[in-house]
């Protein structure tokens, strides 16, 4: 099973690289939900650590509609992190209904490649979570970040794991909310191959 840390800090990554985990997905400032993170941390975390780093694309916390300075600012910065060695990238739009901006969201995906699109948790904020899995797969989105669309992903088992089924190995269900090594194992053994934790 792959573990993916949410790191907000360099010393926070390199532990998470030194405990073993398979994968970082870089942030700043967690506390207000993440936001993406500076040139200088990417840089320092790129330029030491030896695990895929994952970055956090997303202007500013709140909402997940964008105007279109910030749309700009966020594929300006998905190109520079590109160029810095990042693995792979975190980020999604939604409309102002909180369906999937599937326009903006496939520009950043086409922007991304050949690296990995991870659409992270806005997707928890969608009306329609089976009808927007099957947006990102048409759209060419890798994983999605959930938690089953609440605050905690053990209890939103079910949708996860039909979420899951649906997804039928077209995309990564990386499963997130309040995931810790104590209930690390029912994701396991309900299949989930993917799992991300603080």
């Amino acid at each position: 099973m792959t573990l993916e840390i949410c790191a907000s800090n360099y010393q926070s990554a390199l532990n998470a690289q030194t405990a073993e985990a398979n994968r970082i997905e870089l942030c700043s400032e967690l506390a207000i939900g993440g936001i993406t993170p500076s040139y200088g941390l990417v840089k320092q975390v790129a330029d030491t650590l030896s695990i895929p780093v994952f970055i956090l694309i997303r202007p500013r916390s709140g909402n997940f509609t964008y105007s279109e300075a910030e749309f700009n600012i966020m594929k300006h910065n998905i190109e520079l992190f590109k160029k810095m060695g990042c693995s792979g990238i975190a980020s999604g739009v939604l409309n102002k209904d909180n369906t999937i901006d599937t326009a903006r969201t496939k520009e950043l995906i086409e922007l991304t490649k050949p690296l990995p699109f991870t659409f992270h948790r806005a997707f928890d904020w969608t009306p329609n979570p089976v009808e927007a899995l099957e947006q990102l797969i048409d759209i060419g989105a890798n994983r999605v970040l959930t938690s089953g669309q609440g605050a905690l992903g053990e209890e939103n088992i079910n949708l996860l794991i039909d979420l899951k089924n649906k997804a039928n190995n077209r995309i990564i269900i990386l499963v997130c909310g309040g995931i810790n090594s104590k209930n690390a194992k029912i994701f396991k053994n309900h299949g989930f191959n993917e799992i991300h934790a603080d």
